[in-house]
């Protein structure tokens, strides 16, 4: 039988006993399995940067690698549960945006889980989502695990829009915890402008100088608005939305 890894991204925190009660159910099912905490530090109900983190490290695993993530607050409404098969891994979380990196593969499959009239109403990371990754980590194939789901599955990336003058504008979609601002634009040479005022776009963290705001290419290939050893979001104001317009070099 397979056995995988599972990667386990939540909201819960760490000072109650949520992520050990998953991890409980996952080990009573697979003792074997190894489980890897890849956060459980996402701010309460925040879809939005629970999306963003898994689509930063969700390819870095090796292949059949299952990602469960669960930052859910429509737990016990009419949003479904999923799980997914997408670029060679497994998801499994709420239809509510959370998996929407996995979403734009064109391979992806979807089934929607069904939720056992035993499960709470407010806790389907322990009874309804642990015990699919585990069936999926041991071998299980997607297609045992529920019905075919084709609906509208919710996405959460928003699109940029190009100009007619070149330049692209987006927004911020997330604020990190060093308060950079994270926008939805591919990462370019040239300027970035927001709340009007024109940043340059540098290489390095090092490449400004102290308490410089300026704009730079994240990890994950977006643009980040940040300040050189300060607060971008304190410095400049910036939270969730806030519009941003790239001006690429000619």
């Amino acid at each position: 039988m397979a056995t995988s890894a599972i990667t386990l991204l939540t909201d819960f925190g760490t000072a109650d006993g949520y992520v050990a009660e998953m991890k409980g159910v996952i080990l009573a099912l697979a003792p074997e399995l190894r489980i890897v905490d890849a956060t459980h530090d996402i701010p309460p109900q925040d879809v939005e940067l629970g999306r963003l983190s898994l689509a930063r490290y969700w390819r870095r695993f090796p292949l059949g690698t299952v990602h469960l993530a669960v930052v859910d607050p429509g737990v016990g409404s009419a949003r479904a549960a999923i799980a997914v098969e997408s670029g060679g891994h497994f998801f499994v979380g709420p239809d509510n945006g959370l998996l929407s990196p996995a979403l734009l593969s064109r391979d992806a499959r979807v089934v929607r889980l069904p939720v056992p009239e035993s499960a709470s109403r407010t806790f389907h990371g322990r009874d309804v989502f642990a015990p699919a990754a585990a069936a999926l980590a041991t071998g299980t194939p997607l297609e045992f695990l529920g019905e075919p789901f084709p609906a509208a599955l919710v996405r959460r990336t928003p699109p940029a829009r190009q100009r007619a003058d070149g330049a692209v504008e987006g927004q911020v979609i997330a604020i990190d915890r060093f308060g950079n601002a994270i926008t939805n634009l591919v990462a370019r040479p040239g300027e970035l402008e927001v709340n009007g005022r024109r940043l340059p776009i540098v290489e390095t963290f090092a490449a400004a100088s102290e308490g410089m705001p300026f704009a730079l290419a994240g990890s994950g290939g977006l643009l980040e608005i940040a300040v050189r050893d300060g607060s971008a979001a304190a410095r400049l104001g910036l939270a969730r939305n806030v519009a941003v317009v790239l001006y690429p070099r000619r």
